[in-house]
């Protein structure tokens, strides 16, 4: 597998060489406040090293400002204006703050949370165990963004008992639609509950609910919340830089490299007991086979020790701190299992690969044609080593595997893929171009880098089809442009994908520091470069615009770059030099033919009409909480509900089957030949394949009636 160190470090991470302000140190001292530190440290390390600083001025105090409160009150259901009155004096006092190393701000907006938090947990305990009389005409406005902060306490409660109001409501509903089911089915033990019953059933609900939130809330400790702030801070630069806590940046090291070291267990905190979750496929548990989901894990043993730690009540975050460790160790949990009995379990952990990152593939058949589909979930790639597995070697081999099948043409499914590595994407763009440009880079002052191909392999030079939606960002938009502009492929997707044409870097803030006994300061992941297709535009804001625009559920809604805070500007620079792919007869008589296709198609038709009808519903901000005009709603919704439920129904004549190495696999993994079934099946339902399949036809009969020319004139 091709590997460029160049692109790895430009797309990754900084080396300690490129960042020229890497040379200032910042001591600490047994007086310094680590909150204060860490606010310097980020301000400074934004300011140098950000591709595009802001000016920290009255301006941007006024955004981190608003930005922090609506993190922390985002529902507008803890601060009064009287609250908001004394956090005001410091509005556009924050940029003079962060210079001079103050958070008097947070501590106060902190502090008096914490009160506000007191306060909601008696409004809810109070409001719940008292009946709500849903015969009553109000209702309920859930339009946070543009609600006012409450005048006063009382007016806080309110809102706390309209909302419990509205939440017991639906609970209300269910039950009783639940049990005229019962009623009708006429079972033996069946006994008839009174309206009465039921509404108290369902306030117990929401009580059980509301109680295991505010659990959570109160494992929150101040530094989480400190984080909060200090990304209020981050994200006034732009919207992908981002703060990680110590805690945080391993989680984001695991998210994209798809492994971790441990048991192989999700865990889930339920107030204050630790449960399982998931179990991981093909992990220790896994394999182990004791672990099961619905266990609670009670104390946890290491190895070397004699003595178990109890985690009854622990910080999720802590107890898993304790489970999870390197490779080969072995770790005891005292587990009560579902059947209540009390066992010890052992396990070794090991290397634990979340399977749902990595790229999979599926042989697509059709008539007497076989075609090749690969799922990308993201560019994974593991930060603290090239070599790793990554999606470009992961991409490389499924080809190869579908090659052997005889494929007629690819499919390569970036649906809802958010990004990743920037060094893999010129990877795998290389499996489809001899050679050339795959993407320019830019940084904050204008030096630019045109990150190419440099071999003439060409792994896949068949039929090709990229599937994006409007979720397809960064990376995905990196290869659909690339394969756009060299008319490599044809684009099958929304409008525009997400809009994001920013490379961030991740930067591990202790290296600044000097002589400190603060502990962890995190890292810092900051937008360092932007990316530019190769035909000189910008994907920033306006994403790649597919060749074949087909609706989808997010057609009419506002989702994107272009509506988050703070984005980058759009704009273009020169174009790198390439030569366009001469593989296909005629690319723009294909993506007509598929056009007209996709207007006469009944499926895309109500696919469309559902869209219009999910906007038509997200724009609703007044609702009911009198229970016959909320069921009489309910109904009515439902009613056009049904007529979109066929959407689900809908069957291609493509069939799907797994690949004969993986086929090998199910022998001793059934749980990954149950998932491989239930994406088989829904790939058969699945019209915008179906699309991808056409083109891949017809993309194929030009390019057989192509190589006949040309053997024709040779």
């Amino acid at each position: 597998m091709k590997r460029n160190s160049i692109i790895w470090l430009l797309g990754l991470l900084f080396a300690v060489a490129s960042c020229s302000f890497t040379t200032k140190k910042f001591d600490a001292d047994e007086n310094s406040d680590k909150d204060q530190v860490l606010i310097e440290l980020i301000t400074y390390v934004l300011e140098k090293g950000h591709y595009d600083p802001k000016n920290i001025d009255d301006e941007f105090s006024q955004s981190v400002y608003d930005d922090f409160l609506n993190k922390i009150d985002p529902r507008k259901r803890y601060f009064t204006t009287a609250d908001i009155g004394d956090f005001s004096v410091y509005e556009e006092q924050i940029d003079d703050q962060i210079r001079s190393r103050n958070i008097d701000f947070f501590n106060l907006v902190y502090e008096r949370f914490l009160k506000r938090i007191e306060d909601s947990k008696s409004y809810y305990t109070e409001i719940l165990n008292e009946p709500f009389d849903f015969t009553e005409k109000e209702s309920i406005n859930l339009d946070y963004e543009n609600l006012p902060f409450a005048s006063s306490k009382r007016e806080i409660k309110e809102r706390w008992r309209k909302q419990l109001k509205y939440s017991t409501l639906g609970y209300f509903y269910d039950l009783k639609e639940e049990q005229k089911l019962k009623k009708e089915k006429e079972t033996e033990d069946f006994v008839e509950k009174t309206d009465k019953e039921l509404e108290q059933e369902a306030r117990e609900k929401v009580k059980n609910s509301l109680d295991e939130f505010f659990d959570l809330t109160d494992d929150l400790e101040r530094k989480d919340w400190f984080s909060v702030y200090v990304n209020a801070i981050v994200e006034g630069f732009d919207p992908h830089s981002f703060y990680f806590a110590p805690q945080d940046k391993e989680r984001f090291d695991i998210q994209m490299s798809g492994s971790l070291e441990g048991i192989g267990a999700r865990l889930q905190k339920k107030m204050d007991e630790i449960k399982i979750m998931d179990v991981i496929s093909g992990g220790p548990a896994w394999r182990g086979e004791e672990l099961e989901v619905g266990d609670v894990i009670q104390k946890v043993r290491q190895e070397d020790e004699e003595k178990a730690v109890d985690i009854s009540g622990m910080r999720l975050d802590d107890a898993v701190g304790l489970i999870k460790g390197p490779k080969g160790t072995t770790v005891h949990l005292t587990v009560k299992k579902v059947s209540g009995a009390i066992e010890e379990i052992s396990i070794v952990r090991d290397v634990v690969e979340i399977e749902e990152t990595y790229a999979k593939s599926a042989m697509v058949e059709k008539d007497d044609q076989k075609f090749g589909l690969i799922y990308l979930p993201k560019f994974y790639f593991n930060i603290n080593d090239a070599n790793e597995r990554n999606a470009a070697s992961d991409v490389r081999k499924e080809i190869i595997e579908l090659k052997k099948e005889n494929m007629d043409g690819l499919v390569i499914d970036l649906r809802n893929n958010g990004g990743g590595s920037l060094s893999t994407v010129v990877d795998i763009a290389g499996l489809f171009i001899e050679k050339g440009p795959v993407v320019q880079v830019q940084d904050g002052d204008k030096r630019k880098e045109i990150l190419k191909d440099k071999d003439g392999e060409v792994l896949w030079d068949g039929p090709l089809v990229i599937l994006v939606n409007e979720l397809s960002a960064s990376a995905s938009e990196i290869l659909a442009a690339a394969m756009q502009d060299y008319k490599r492929a044809v684009i099958i997707g929304g409008k525009q994908t997400y809009g994001k044409g920013t490379v961030q870097g991740v930067i591990d803030l202790n290296r600044w520091m000097r002589n400190s006994d603060l502990g962890d300061m995190g890292a810092l992941k900051v937008t360092r470069q932007k990316f530019y297709r190769i035909n000189g535009g910008s994907t920033q804001l306006e994403g790649v615009k597919s060749d074949v625009v087909v609706p989808d559920k997010y057609s009419y809604i506002d989702l994107g770059e272009k509506d988050l805070n703070n984005p980058l500007p759009w704009d273009q620079i020169q174009p790198a030099n390439y030569s366009l792919w001469d593989g296909y007869d005629d690319i723009d008589a294909v993506i007509a033919k598929s056009k007209s296709r996709i207007a006469q198609n009944k499926q895309f038709n109500l696919i469309d009409k559902n869209a219009k009808w999910i906007k038509a519903q997200r724009d609703l901000n007044q609702y009911s909480i009198n229970y016959e005009e909320y069921k009489a709603d309910l109904e009515q919704s439902e009613a056009v509900f049904e007529e979109f439920e066929s959407i689900n129904d809908y069957k291609t004549n493509l069939s799907f089957s797994a690949l004969p190495v993986e086929e090998m696999l199910f022998e001793t993994d059934t749980t990954l030949q149950e998932k491989r079934k239930r994406w088989h099946k829904n790939l058969s339902k699945d019209v915008y394949v179906e699309e991808a399949i056409f083109v891949l036809e017809d993309l194929r009969a030009g390019s057989q009636n192509k190589k006949t020319a040309a053997n024709f004139r040779d």
